[in-house]
């Protein structure tokens, strides 16, 4: 499969073991990029983007340690992938330091062809793979950012969700691990031990024990990987679980190379495994949040839709102060669900959100607990109670200094029951006929929310009984999508 090439960095004195090196990875396919001291490997690294550094430990002038201490103290290769190539036995203080300036791996010298490329492979891999979810990643976000903007004058703009976290390359995350084909005998570093969950000085690396640890779901491609090698494969790649002993699963990619004798016959399997969990979730997390995005954006836009559609004014100046004042609403319901990730709103919220322009002068009791409604009961009744508000500012208590408005909550059996009662306001003439606006209100309540809505028009002030279903058991309508109703406005009747 055709992939963008990735540059790989090969840092050594001498001319010759460069060329063994440019040979042996040449097969990958990817750009090889030479520098023959340290300080001409930190001149490429501020011109080129590198995935991997291949670096010889020793060197004159600036040996591997130190190049990798300066590559380390740059922040923008901070995760560039190093692996230390060491023609001298190296001691376990030399390892240490190599990995506290940021080594992930060790290639003894002489080094084998298919080992090496198996690793810069992976890292390799790696590097690709994080650029792609990076690229994937700010094309999602500007996908947002195009929807949201449909709509930044009548809605809040939808809160940009998690980013993408890039995979760190990190010595933790792997592990290598030799397999004596003849004798089967095992041989695994730390980091595989590590991976797997398991400790070094208890647990017998061996088939039986490595297959206990696998996902059973994904037993099968080890079994497979062993048949390709008997039938001639000198090279294995696939991703698969581990079942840790604490029971969590962890996914890794695994890459295998064999080595054969002069019969062609296998000897040796050596390979390494990489923890690519985070990729997992992040691939996960990415395609939720397209999802989500998608349906969200979808509702806001059915909504929007409908509020402009359903709206009635004689004139222009009056629709477009309804338009903009149910638009508003709807914004500030989208403020609250996103504060809680979508989960719910709480009622009181909407009601004081709708109370704020009028509170003055105490003209507004409100009592109830605290109730929790679900995103679609919290915009439909937001649009109701915007409806309630604006009607009574116009032609009710809150038309004037004495009127007086009592807004009260209560929950029994999750029916939510709210009482709207005005007083003291102008005179109030029951409707000769249910207007076009009552109708709009008793359909959303009812058909949008399942619940009821009663009306009682007495003289001294409107009073208004709302019973709303805290669960339905039955969806009247399909999620994400919004009655007419909600959007029409409640026109109190004279006479």
């Amino acid at each position: 499969m055709d992939h963008e090439k990735v540059n790989i960095l090969l840092v050594d004195d001498q001319p010759a073991k460069l060329l063994a090196y440019e040979v042996i990875l040449k097969e990958l396919g990817e750009n090889l990029v030479i520098a023959s001291s340290g300080r001409e490997a930190l001149e490429v690294l501020l011109k080129t983007e590198i995935a991997v550094i291949l670096v010889d430990v020793c060197m004159p002038e600036l040996d591997g340690f130190e190049l990798a201490a300066m590559i380390r103290e740059h922040p923008r290769f901070q995760k560039t992938a190093m692996i230390f190539i060491s023609a001298i036995q190296v001691s376990d203080i030399d390892r240490l330091r190599g990995y506290e300036m940021g080594a992930v791996d060790y290639v003894p010298v002489p080094v084998v062809p298919e080992v090496l490329r198996a690793k810069i492979k992976v890292f390799s891999e790696l590097y690709r793979k994080t650029r792609e979810l990076e690229r994937l990643n700010q094309e999602l976000e500007d996908r947002v950012r195009a929807r949201t903007a449909e709509l930044e004058n009548s809605t809040t703009k939808l809160r940009e969700s998690e980013q993408r976290r890039s995979m760190a390359i990190a010595a933790g995350k792997m592990g290598s691990w030799d397999w004596d084909w003849i004798s089967g005998d095992w041989m695994w570093d730390e980091g595989q031990y590590r991976i797997f969950g398991v400790n070094p000085e208890s647990f017998a690396v061996n088939p039986a024990n490595v297959q206990a640890l696998l996902h059973p779901d994904d037993v099968e491609q080890l079994r497979k990987a062993v048949a390709e090698f008997n039938m001639g494969t000198r090279a294995y790649e696939t991703e698969f679980r581990i079942l840790r002993p604490d029971g969590e699963v962890r996914w890794c990619v695994g890459t295998a190379a064999a080595t054969v004798d002069d019969s062609s016959r296998v000897v040796r399997v050596s390979g390494v495994t990489v923890d690519i969990t985070e990729r997992k979730r992040a691939e996960e997390r990415q395609n939720l949040l397209a999802r989500e995005v998608d349906h969200r954006a979808k509702n806001a836009l059915a909504l929007a839709q409908s509020i402009v559609r359903l709206t009635r004014a004689d004139e222009v100046k009056a629709y477009v102060n309804a338009v903009e004042g149910r638009i508003n609403a709807l914004a500030r319901v989208h403020t609250i669900l996103s504060l809680s990730s979508w989960q719910g709103a709480e009622l009181s919220k909407l009601i004081d959100e709708e109370v704020a322009p009028y509170s003055l002068g105490g003209q507004i009791v409100l009592a109830g607990p605290e109730v929790q409604l679900l995103p679609t009961t919290a915009q439909t009744l937001a649009l109701a109670l915007h409806e309630l508000f604006t009607n009574s500012a116009k032609y009710g208590a809150l038309s004037t200094r004495s009127g007086r408005l009592a807004i009260g909550w209560q929950v029994e059996d999750q029916l939510l029951t709210l009482s709207w009662e005005e007083s003291g306001g102008p005179l109030v003439m029951p409707p000769k006929s249910r207007g076009f606006g009552t109708r709009s209100l008793l359909a959303s309540v009812e058909s949008q929310l399942g619940g009821q809505a009663q009306f009682d028009w007495r003289a001294e002030g409107l009073v208004c009984r709302l019973e709303v279903p805290l669960i339905r058991k039955t969806a009247a309508t399909t999620p994400g999508k919004f009655d007419a109703a909600s959007a029409s406005g409640l026109q109190r009747a004279s006479g």
